[in-house]
């Protein structure tokens, strides 16, 4: 019994060694056509009122340096969020609140880590993430 557990243990060592080491999953495909602004994917603007709106001022002025002005990614500079890998499914609210404060490690794209938002508040994160939400359903991201 310890022998079978001890090779288990083994092979579940070498299994999360395997995962560190091996090259980032691929790059997800953009989808297809350029967006505005040399935006990587085409993002249809939805009406904006309240918080998505104030969600758009501040990602216009945090965010669209590297994310492009209507989330579209913007090539060599950071991922479209327009994009079904940042559906709410895959990634929750969470993730993106994680991403704004603490930063976040590579491992959907090749744009290198990203940074944490300097001086970002929780109520600016919140707006972003009503913005994007928004943005997304209206682009058929659910």
């Amino acid at each position: 019994m310890r022998g079978v557990l001890a090779i288990s243990v083994i092979a579940a060592a070498a299994a999360a060694g395997w995962l560190l080491l091996r090259d980032p999953a691929p790059e997800p495909a953009p989808v297809a056509g350029a967006g505005a602004a040399g935006e990587m994917v085409p993002v249809q603007m939805p009406m904006l009122a309240g918080a998505e709106l104030v969600g758009k001022q501040v990602f216009a002025a945090r965010c669209s340096e590297c994310h492009g002005p209507n989330a579209g990614g913007i090539e060599g500079a950071g991922p479209p969020l327009i994009h079904k890998i940042y559906e709410p499914s895959h990634h929750g609210d969470m993730a993106f609140v994680l991403a704004a404060t603490r930063g976040v490690r590579a491992h959907h794209w090749r744009f290198g880590n990203m940074p944490p938002v300097e001086g970002i508040t929780q109520g600016e994160i919140d707006a972003v993430v009503t913005f994007i939400r928004k943005v997304q359903r209206v682009n058929g991201i659910l």
